[in-house]
């Protein structure tokens, strides 16, 4: 077996003197992409994951929450077919076929995470724990394994509040939710973010009496408050009851995984399960990056430049564990711009002002660029209403809306789509924000109709008829249509001598 390709024992990863161009420690979504993009450069790469590639993302976030809002989707759709003149009556959940349906998703999808398809792409892979022992050095099960390059992707794991009580309580995280084996009878989300109001409205499609405490004093609050009031009347429509506004004071534990929640407000809020989803806090421990001269902020988020790199230069770091926005694809990109970065010498610097992000609840909610509730002196924002989108109205779903932050010139600098589909239009907006687009340019390509794009499509539109409807822009526009009326009527004959052609604008 070569050294660049196969999986790696403590022997072979030691058996050179010969240090690896690039040690990855990690295997989650940030540690594979940095793997692969350095392998396709020509570098000799060992990644180090201690438990299974994948990630979280694959694992225990995406892929299975993904899946079980599908079911609770399709539970949902028979339950309100009224709306659409379907009535189904006795509607069943069966829970345990659900999490074969979550199971089934996550083995599809897992070969290509692999340590096969990682070795194939000529990544050596090492199924251990992997802790810096000096600045090109690292320890695996034992063997100290030196490295001119480094890539530190170990992610983030859900977040425990220090609530008094709460580790006495048996209490689920996004982790541990997987394994449940029967539908909770009442269960509270502890967090009103994207995660609890997910998992929160899948189960209550399910059928569990659900409970979400938000301390802030609304749900999803990094959103445009128009978005969270959407996906508020939609949770409440499926009976989800909201605690805003109160943080939790203790957790009481009584019998098995039962409990009490006590608000500060003095409020009690019983459970039979309680899934804790209040963000989630940075792998960063027991990895020696004090050894390896890397530091850490006060959160525990790893300090990285522009480039991604740490403070040791020759240690690079992308994902989760950086304190950049924590998601995939945010991860993905990072990872082989980092690589790129060591294996190649280039200076490439991470953009995050076009990051974007979608709440798969029902109604999506997806963002991306500048907030468009807190808009900066100068620009504006425009909106068109999923009332007015056709396809919205034919399929019984006209809540929600397009809104569009611009500039002066038009330029396209953020946007919020609410509805469904949300996260598939949101593509566009994107690519207009990173390329400098205008709604002009959105505006002047054909999109298929009818279609949940329209939203985003008909708000550009309207930005230009607003445009058109600026006085400077109709007189303009007016005198060149008197112009080429002129014009015809002068070529045709039917301009009498005496006509002279319009005077521009700004002559008297």
């Amino acid at each position: 077996m070569s050294a660049g390709r196969g999986t790696a024992t403590a022997a072979h990863v030691a058996a050179t003197d010969q240090p690896w161009d690039l040690v990855v420690i990690g295997g989650g979504s940030a540690g594979i992409v940095g793997a692969k993009t350095a392998t396709r450069l020509g570098a000799r790469v060992l990644l180090v994951e201690r438990e299974r590639t994948g990630g979280d993302c694959l694992w225990t976030g995406c892929v299975p929450s993904k899946a079980l809002v599908a079911a609770a989707g399709e539970a949902s759709g028979a339950r309100h077919g009224h709306r659409l003149g379907i009535d189904v009556a006795g509607v069943s959940v069966d829970f345990a076929k659900v999490m074969d349906h979550v199971r089934a998703a996550i083995q599809h999808i897992a070969p290509i995470d692999s340590v096969e398809a990682l070795e194939e792409a000529g990544v050596s892979v090492r199924t251990a724990q992997a802790r810096f022992t000096g600045p090109d050095s690292v320890e695996i099960d034992g063997v100290s394994v030196r490295f001119r390059q480094a890539l530190v992707a170990t992610g983030a794991s859900p977040a425990v509040p220090p609530i008094p009580g709460l580790d006495e309580a048996d209490y689920l995280t996004s982790d541990t939710v997987w394994g449940l084996t029967e539908l909770p009878d009442d269960l509270v989300v502890l967090g009103g973010g994207t995660i609890g109001c997910e998992l929160g409205q899948a189960f209550a499609r399910l059928g569990s009496r659900v409970s979400v405490v938000e301390g802030a004093s609304r749900i999803l609050p990094r959103e445009d408050p128009l978005a969270a009031a959407e996906v508020t009347r939609s949770l409440v429509e499926d009976g989800v009851v909201l605690h805003t506004g109160s943080g939790v004071a203790r957790v009481e534990a009584t019998a098995g995984s039962s409990g009490v929640l006590h608000l500060e407000s003095g409020q009690q809020v019983p459970f039979s399960r309680l899934l804790v989803a209040v963000g989630r806090a940075p792998r960063t421990r027991d990895v020696g990056l004090d050894a390896a001269g890397v530091e850490v902020d006060d959160r525990g988020f790893v300090v990285v430049d522009a480039l991604l790199r740490t403070t040791h230069p020759r240690i690079w770091a992308a994902g989760d564990l950086t304190g950049h926005p924590q998601f995939t694809h945010t991860a993905s990109v990072h990872a082989s711009l980092a690589a790129s970065n060591a294996i190649l010498g280039v200076r490439r610097k991470v953009d995050l002002t076009a990051i974007p992000r979608v709440t798969f609840t029902d109604p999506e909610v997806a963002a991306v660029g500048l907030e468009t509730d807190r808009v900066p002196a100068g620009l504006r924002t425009v909106d068109w209403p999923y009332s007015h989108v056709d396809r919205a109205v034919a399929e019984g779903a006209p809540e929600g809306f397009a809104r569009l932050v611009i500039d002066t010139s038009g330029h396209v600098l953020g946007a919020t789509v609410v509805g469904r589909r949300a996260g598939e239009t949101l593509g566009e907006l994107t690519l207009a924000i990173t390329q400098g687009l205008t709604t002009r340019d959105l505006a002047g390509v054909t999109h298929a109709y009818p279609t949940y794009n329209d939203g985003a499509w008909n708000a550009a539109i309207s930005d230009v008829q607003d445009q058109l409807e600026r006085p400077a822009t109709r007189r303009a526009l007016g005198l060149l249509a008197r112009a080429r009326r002129w014009w015809i009527g002068r070529r045709s004959g039917l301009t009498r001598d005496r006509e002279s052609p319009p005077r521009s604008a700004g002559r008297r």
